[in-house]
């Protein structure tokens, strides 16, 4: 019986300990400046993901103007020039 006891008390002792431990290696690492520096590593590839992002996007946006031009000139139609307002089909 008393053995038992012991061993409870030791387990939960030692997960105390462990616990105890794991809290204080946090505190050091918010303290230092590795996370923060980790955070601005992450921000830093986060924006030129978003870049990049914004290029293709713009990419995108240019390749299919192209092809809406020429498709307008196909049909005879005149494209209008960049940032005129549409108007309505003269047909």
């Amino acid at each position: 019986m008393l053995g038992g006891f012991v061993g409870k008390a030791a387990g939960v002792v030692a997960s105390g300990l462990v616990g105890a431990a794991a809290y204080d290696g946090v505190k050091r690492l918010v303290r230092s400046d590795t996370l923060h520096g980790a955070a601005v590593t992450v921000t830093s590839w986060g924006l030129r993901g978003a870049r990049a992002a914004e290029a293709g996007a713009e990419r995108a946006r240019l390749a299919t103007a192209d092809i809406v031009s020429e498709a307008r000139e196909r049909v005879g139609e005149q494209t209008p020039p960049p940032g005129a307002p549409a108007h309505d089909h003269e047909h």
